[in-house]
Parts: structure tokens; C-alpha cells; sequence
């Protein structure tokens, strides 16, 4: 019941590779959470564990890993609307008093990284900074459809997301929301020119 930690990355500290964060897991919870799902075939894997996708986010919020912590695999073969409406069905958890994060970046284009300016405050380049703002502003103003159909931003966009595997936990992120929702930012950063690190709380 306390899922491995996992670290699947390769060129940081050695500090990374050390961590351990051993939160229980809560495997009715995750039956229970496979069941709300009808749109698709969903399983259950008892052997994965959290991997840096998890643990990088919920170790921060919850040091002391005393909370249940279930991981959700991203098909990113399927489009956003996909996941989007996948997200819909497990609005129920939130009534349960479920904490959902998605956890990925707007803008991540690891190819074009300066490296060397990593340590650099807010250095972001104009388009990073652009399509940001803009994601910003329709999700402040809930407007999901260019979220979700985000290629048709234009080159911006597409820079922004070369790979959605880290674009699709957004998803999941309004797709649980509602209208009367409260929304604010935080972490609101650019770092290395072609990475943004702003996060949103919906609720």
C-alpha cells in the first residue's frame, strides 16, 4: 500500500535521484475512481508507483507524506478533448474532498532551454511569455475551447508544446471545475526562455 518512488529522469543532482516519498496509496479509492470511468477501458497498476511527475509536486504540499496518493496515467496518444471530457467524469471526487493535480507545464520546450540562464529570474522569450499570458486569460475567463484546441493558436502555441504529454494535465485541471469556482495563479515564472512553471488553483 505505499507506492515506490520513482525516478524516471536522467542528467540532474544526484539529490533527485536520492528522493523518497513514501506516501501510502489508497487502493479502493483507486477502485472506486476506475469504476466513475465509462467513456474507456481504465486499469489498475499496483506495481508502478509515483513517479517524478507526482512526487516533484505533492512532496512540497505535503512534506511529512502522510496523505493517500493515488497517480492517474496520461494517455497522450488522445487528443485534449479527450482528457478534458475524461476529466468531467471524475468531477464526483472533488465532492469526496479529493485533491486533483495536474501536473505538467504550459510551455515546455526542452530543445529550446537556455541553459545557461536557468538561474536567470523571469527569462522567458517574447513567444513563452505571449502564449502564456494567453493561457492565462482563458482560463481566467473559462474559456476552455482554445485550451483544448490549442494547435489552432498558431506558431506560439506550437513552440509552446511541441509534445503534449506535459500540455494534458491541464486538462484534468478545468475539466473538474466549475463555473462558481474561484481562480488565482501562483509560481507564475518563466525560467530558461522556453519553460513557464505557472500554476493554477481552481477552487
Amino acid at each position: 500500500d505505499f507506492p515506490k518512488t520513482i525516478h524516471d529522469f536522467g542528467g540532474f543532482p544526484q539529490a533527485l535521484f536520492d528522493v523518497q516519498y513514501n506516501a501510502p496509496g489508497n487502493p479502493a479509492l483507486a477502485r472506486e475512481t476506475a469504476s466513475m470511468i465509462v467513456s474507456t477501458q481504465v486499469e489498475l497498476d499496483h506495481d508502478w508507483g509515483l513517479d517524478h511527475g507526482t512526487w516533484t509536486v505533492v512532496r512540497h504540499m505535503y512534506p511529512e507524506a502522510n496523505i493517500p496518493v493515488l497517480q492517474l496515467s496520461i494517455d497522450y496518444t488522445k487528443g485534449p478533448q479527450f482528457h478534458y471530457d475524461l476529466a468531467k467524469e471524475l468531477y464526483s471526487l472533488r465532492k469526496k474532498g479529493v485533491l486533483i493535480i495536474g501536473s505538467g507545464n504550459m510551455v515546455h520546450n526542452l530543445r529550446m532551454v537556455a541553459w545557461d540562464k536557468l538561474n536567470e529570474d523571469q527569462y522567458g522569450y517574447d513567444w513563452a511569455i505571449q502564449i502564456n499570458s494567453q493561457f492565462k486569460s482563458f482560463i481566467k475567463s473559462r474559456d476552455h475551447a482554445p485550451l483544448i484546441n490549442y494547435t489552432q493558436l498558431g506558431r506560439e502555441a506550437l513552440l509552446a508544446i511541441p509534445t503534449p504529454e506535459h500540455y494534458l494535465p491541464l486538462m484534468y485541471t478545468l475539466g473538474v471545475g466549475t463555473s462558481k469556482d474561484q481562480i488565482s495563479f501562483f509560481n507564475d515564472k518563466a525560467v530558461g526562455g522556453s519553460l513557464t512553471m505557472t500554476s493554477v488553483k481552481i477552487g
